[in-house]
């Protein structure tokens, strides 16, 4: 078969088959044309003329490139040649998986960066409307406050929070989350987070909605469109810049932040877990590193010899 069209079902099959997100689709696509690319310049266009030599050395020549990429990106671009070519063989397109017998690169496990509560506090702060405002940046205020609350109450990504129509919320104390793989969780929210969309719903988003399309979609812009996820990331930073918080700020470091202090309060680990709908443990046990130091803090001011 020709690998565009390998591609393209690969894909497809990504998508409706195994329900994951844009994002991540958008991903995978941007590197199969890379490796399509790569092979089509050494005269390689069937999914049958690929060998594990060559894979190895794709793979070879995107880890020595320049600038060099992230050991996190050099893993996913090998995930996304080994996961089409296990596709082809599965399927019965490709007689043999070329990439069977490579050794995924291990990348270095990164601490995530997680703001302190004093931190969010004043991000959150800065998010709100402003005294004296007008009314035009009122409405974009209110909605702002809302989005950063809710990100923080829910530790929900922000592709997630985008996607919320406000029938996901019940009552406002709980929100309906719909994560990788079309997954669902239910995640509690906080009087703070309930408040501010509270004052959202009943002051801004009735007029917001009124500028554009009908739209179940619990976030929008000032237009009246669905809030897209790089405005949601705008949102953050403007909020970061007006703190003047110097460390970078992302939608992903509110989520790392409620990881940090659920755990930092005492929460267990399994309960983190389904709060941020992880498949794994293993993966939600990367933020108990942060508690080390707390714990260190107790024992030292509460065992009898521990000084």
């Amino acid at each position: 078969m020709q690998l565009d069209r390998a591609i393209d079902a690969y894909l497809r099959h990504i998508t409706i088959e195994r329900g994951l997100s844009e994002h991540t689709v958008g991903a995978y696509r941007r590197d199969l044309a890379a490796y399509s690319s790569w092979l089509a310049e050494r005269a390689v266009t069937d999914t049958g003329e690929v060998t594990t030599g060559l894979v190895s050395e794709f793979a070879a020549a995107r880890a020595s490139a320049e600038p060099a990429p992230a050991a996190s990106s050099l893993a996913r671009l090998q995930s996304s040649v080994r996961g089409l070519h296990r596709f082809l063989a599965r399927e019965g397109i490709s007689s043999d998986d070329p990439t069977g017998r490579l050794r995924p690169p291990k990348a270095p496990q990164r601490l995530p960066k997680a703001l302190t509560i004093d931190q969010v506090e004043r991000l959150l702060d800065a998010s709100g409307p402003a005294p004296g405002a007008a009314t035009e940046t009122d409405l974009v205020a209110l909605r702002d406050r809302a989005l950063v609350e809710l990100l923080y109450a829910t530790g929900a990504r922000v592709s997630e929070v985008v996607q919320l129509d406000v029938d996901d919320l019940a009552q406002g104390e709980i929100v309906r989350v719909r994560g990788k793989g079309s997954k669902e969780r239910i995640v509690p929210v906080g009087s703070y987070a309930r408040a501010a969309l509270e004052a959202y719903l009943t002051r801004a988003r009735p007029e917001l909605s009124r500028r554009g399309r009908a739209t179940p979609r619990l976030f929008l812009g000032a237009r009246g469109a669905p809030l897209s996820r790089q405005s949601a990331w705008k949102v953050i930073q403007d909020a970061a810049a007006r703190a003047q918080l110097t460390a970078h700020v992302s939608p992903h470091t509110l989520r790392h932040s409620f990881a940090t202090h659920l755990l930092q309060g005492g929460a267990d680990v399994r309960v983190v877990q389904e709060l941020l709908g992880h498949a794994s443990v293993a993966t939600t046990q990367i933020y108990t590193h942060v508690s080390v130091d707390a714990l260190r803090d107790v024992y030292a001011t509460s065992h009898p010899r521990a000084r």
